[in-house]
C-alpha cells in the first residue's frame, strides 16, 4: 500500500470531469488523490475541436497531459490503479484497488464515464439504465449517499469533454460548499483591485503586482510554447472492441 493517510477527496477517473474537480479541490487546501485507470475515451479522439481556447482543436491527448499538470501544480496527488470497490465507513468512505490499497477518504468524486459496479454494493447510489449506465445525481453532481459525487459523463451529461470539464469544476466547488468552506472565486486580480476600495481579498483569490502579473504571463507562455513546439508523441487509441480484430 502506497498511502495510508486519509484524503479529503478521492476522484475515481482522471478524464476531464475528474481532473477539473480534483484541480478544484486541491487548490482549495483539501488533500485530493486521482485513481485513474488509464481509459479516458478522449485517447481514442483523434482531433478535439470543441474546447474553447483552441479555435484550430487540439491533441485530446495533450489536452489531458495538460490537466493532469494542472492538478498537481494545484497539490493533487495522481495515481495509476483501478477502483474495485467503495465502501461507506463511520469517517467517510474506503476506497479498494487494483493493487490491494485500501484508502480512507471524507468524500469521493466517481469519474469514470459509465462503469458503475465499484458503487454497486452502496446503499442509496441510484442508476440510470439507457443502454448505458448513470448514476442518478442532482444538478450539482450530489448523489443519495452524502459525500458521494458523480461528475461528467457518469452523471448523464452530455458527451461533450467541455461540458464534462465544467461538471467537474461545478462538482469540485459542490464539495468546498457541502464542507462548509468559505466560498471560492479561483481569481487572481490585480495589485489593490479589492483591498485598495477597503475590502478583504475574498476566499481563493490573490492580488499581484505587475511584475508579478509579467512573470506568470512569461511562465504560461513557456510552458505552452514548451508543450506545443512538437507533435504529441502518445498515440491515439482505438476502441477495445478493434483490438481484438
Amino acid at each position: 500500500m502506497q498511502k495510508t493517510t486519509p484524503s479529503n477527496v478521492i476522484v475515481v477517473g482522471g478524464g476531464v470531469a475528474g481532473l477539473s474537480a480534483a484541480t478544484f479541490t486541491a487548490r482549495h487546501g483539501l488533500d485530493t488523490l486521482v485513481l485513474d485507470s488509464g481509459e479516458s475515451i478522449l485517447r481514442r479522439n483523434a482531433h478535439l475541436e470543441n474546447f474553447p481556447g483552441f479555435p484550430a482543436g487540439v491533441n485530446s491527448r495533450q489536452l489531458l497531459d495538460l490537466l493532469e499538470e494542472q492538478a498537481e501544480t494545484a497539490g493533487c496527488e495522481r495515481r495509476e490503479a483501478t477502483v474495485t470497490r467503495v465502501e461507506p465507513t463511520d469517517e467517510g468512505f474506503a476506497v479498494e484497488t487494483d493493487g490491494d490499497d485500501r484508502l480512507r477518504t471524507e468524500y469521493v468524486v466517481a469519474a469514470t464515464k459509465n462503469a458503475v459496479g465499484y458503487l454497486e454494493d452502496i446503499d442509496g447510489v441510484g442508476t440510470i439504465d439507457r443502454g448505458t449506465v448513470f448514476v442518478d445525481t442532482d444538478e450539482r453532481g450530489r448523489t443519495g449517499v452524502d459525500g458521494l459525487y458523480a461528475a461528467g459523463r457518469l452523471a448523464e451529461k452530455p458527451h461533450q469533454a467541455a461540458v464534462c470539464a465544467g461538471h467537474g469544476a461545478e462538482v469540485g466547488v459542490t464539495i468546498l460548499e457541502d464542507d462548509d468552506r468559505p466560498f471560492y472565486h479561483d481569481w487572481v486580480a490585480p495589485e489593490g483591485y479589492f483591498t485598495d476600495r477597503g475590502r478583504d481579498l475574498p476566499p481563493g483569490c490573490e492580488e499581484i503586482d505587475g511584475a508579478e502579473q509579467r512573470d506568470r504571463e512569461r511562465q504560461s507562455l513557456d510552458v505552452m510554447s514548451e508543450r506545443f513546439s512538437e507533435p504529441h508523441p502518445a498515440p491515439q487509441e482505438t476502441h477495445p472492441s478493434l483490438d481484438d480484430e
